[in-house]
């Protein structure tokens, strides 16, 4: 089976790499292609490899983790917002309250379609409602000096929710326990684990950012800058989990700190030595979203094996339908007014809501850690699979000719909100 799998990943990779430029060209992403190619090497078709989800939860956990946490600090060195309210102001409605909506939408499709009790249909919202930072680069911002408020809003939202998803996901397995926990939740899973992860991630990227400028300062040359991406992201999400706090927004806010001294560093330095921090920053972005690549055909890949236990009916079709289709479009045209952004990009905010890695890793996540019988499994694991596969579907199909009419106006005018 290990065999199967390193073979698969090889031959797609290769594949992969030569047909790129012509890829590139076709309306869809290289996921859907991906989420293709795992389908018909699993049981359905060559039958390869049959990934057990419920059996195998542990190292799915990991690997998505992983993937995640790439992914995450690449999103915060692209991003370059001033800490003010007005740039942060829609990404954190988004990551608020269109995610309590969103999860609330999700819940009640859930029990009333999947006839799942509150608790679960709970946990299914919390698992669905964080849209992904992995599979949406196609709408997401492009490079640090991006600033369409559209992507921004999108990649900054990413960054953001699947960290603040992860106290909902508690809350469900706390209503699923036998003994719930009310106070340890709100006061540790919530209050705790946002605001020291935020200032933990801070701390973390500022002080080692601080640290290249002195290294380089000294005349010292840096040796395998890639590595600090990597040896940044060990260091802030390990001391996060050893606090307790929540290591996702941990790493995003620090990849943020991180790329935010390095420019301030670069703006301040004499003309010949300002390259140098906006320079570190460009290989650890391009270094780290390689990583990002390979994470991506592997995972979905996963999912695409996957999807063959999942029970397809009516009503599940249904269900992932309106996930994609009502709740996150309805949950962002309440929140988002048109002071935020015009009415046109509103839509696609609401549209572009894409599910995939961040999805699977809480789904693999409260499937190790629930207690008791998880006789849910089945209808969660199969209502999670069919929405990231048409999330992926829709959503790459739909990307390129969608979202080209905006680059190309910007390329014929000045940016505009």
């Amino acid at each position: 089976m290990v065999s199967y799998w390193f073979l698969v990943i090889g031959v797609v990779l290769v594949t992969m790499a030569f047909a790129s430029r012509w890829v590139a060209r076709m309306p869809l992403s290289f996921s859907v292609l991906y989420l293709a190619a795992g389908y018909l090497l699993g049981p359905v078709g060559l039958g390869l490899f049959a990934p057990d989800l419920e059996a195998h939860a542990g190292v799915v956990t990991l690997l998505a983790e992983v993937a995640v946490l790439i992914s995450l600090f690449a999103v915060g060195l692209r991003l370059r917002l001033p800490p003010t309210w007005a740039a942060w102001r829609t990404p954190v409605k988004l990551a608020s309250v269109t995610m309590v909506l969103t999860i609330a939408g999700i819940a009640v499709a859930a029990h009333l379609l999947l006839a799942l009790p509150w608790s679960v249909a709970l946990l299914l919202g919390a698992i669905l409602a964080p849209t992904d930072p992995v599979l949406a680069s196609d709408v997401q911002v492009q490079h640090p000096n991006d600033r369409d408020a559209l992507r921004v809003a999108l990649t900054a939202e990413a960054g953001l929710n699947d960290g603040a998803a992860f106290p909902v996901v508690l809350l469900a397995l706390v209503l699923m326990a036998e003994t719930p926990h009310y106070v340890q939740w709100l006061t540790i899973d919530v209050l705790w684990a946002v605001v020291g992860g935020i200032a933990l991630g801070a701390l973390c990227g500022t002080v080692l950012a601080h640290g290249v400028d002195r290294l380089r300062r000294s005349g010292t040359s840096l040796e395998f800058e890639e590595f600090l991406a990597f040896g940044l992201i060990a260091i802030t999400y390990g001391v996060a989990l050893a606090s307790s706090t929540y290591g996702f927004i941990a790493v995003f806010v620090a990849g943020i700190a991180f790329a935010r001294v390095e420019g301030a560093r670069s703006r301040s330095a004499p003309r010949e030595a300002a390259p140098a921090g906006a320079e570190t920053t460009s290989r650890l972005l391009a270094f780290t979203t390689q990583c990002e690549r390979l994470a991506e055909v592997g995972l979905v890949l996963l999912i695409g094996a996957a999807l063959a236990a999942v029970d397809w009916n009516l009503r599940l079709v249904a269900f992932a339908v309106a996930v994609i289709v009502l709740v996150r479009p309805l949950a962002t045209w309440l929140t988002v007014r048109d002071k935020d952004l015009p009415v046109h990009r509103r839509w696609l905010l609401g549209w572009f809501g894409i599910r995939g890695i961040g999805s699977l890793f809480y789904l693999a996540y409260a499937l190790s850690h629930h207690d008791g019988d998880a006789w849910w499994s089945s209808v969660v694991i199969g209502a999670t699979l069919a929405t990231i596969a048409l999330s992926i579907t829709v959503h790459g199909i739909s990307a390129t000719p969608l979202m080209r009419p905006l680059r190309q106006r910007r390329s014929n005018r000045a940016p505009t909100r």
